[in-house]
């Protein structure tokens, strides 16, 4: 088993020095969804939220999340993204919205935790905008689907 990277000798905890690897294009692809009622979904997909595009706004905040993930998350180091790009698809079978983030950068170090971030943001997001006609909405599986870039190279969740 590896060790934990953010930890050391001593067990301090230490953010990771990075200063020595190579630049290279580094991608991280999350995903999760929120479930709720019928009937909330049926608001979000019509648009008729006083609050308005539901959507549009938790993809603006996924995409700035991302952006201040080193802010929330004390030993990531910043980053300068390349990309962001924040997908929804309405599930109206299992009453959910699936997010999907896709981040990049060309640097020394992952986006994993800049697009998981992303994507817990955007369903808070939807919550939060939602939290007076649903209360019972459950955010769920939340997680890395695959990265590329660096020395780790690619990795890709398979079938659960």
């Amino acid at each position: 088993m590896s060790k934990l990277t953010h930890f050391d000798e001593q067990g301090q905890a230490h953010m990771v020095d990075v200063g020595a690897k190579d630049h290279s294009h580094r991608v991280a692809i999350t995903s999760g969804h929120i479930r709720m009622e019928p009937g909330t979904l049926r608001l979000i997909e019509a648009g008729g939220h006083k609050k308005g595009d539901v959507l549009g706004i938790a993809r603006v905040a996924g995409i700035m999340a991302a952006k201040k993930t080193s802010d929330l998350i004390p030993l990531c180091h910043p980053l300068a993204l390349t990309r962001i790009a924040i997908d929804f698809t309405i599930d109206r079978d299992d009453n959910r919205i699936h997010c999907r983030a896709q981040v990049e950068t060309r640097g020394q170090t992952g986006v994993e935790m800049e697009a998981l971030c992303a994507t817990q943001v955007a369903l808070l997001t939807i919550y939060d905008m939602c939290k007076a006609v649903d209360r019972g909405m459950v955010i769920s599986e939340v997680r890395l689907e695959e990265k590329s870039g660096g020395t780790s190279g690619h990795w890709k969740r398979g079938d659960d």
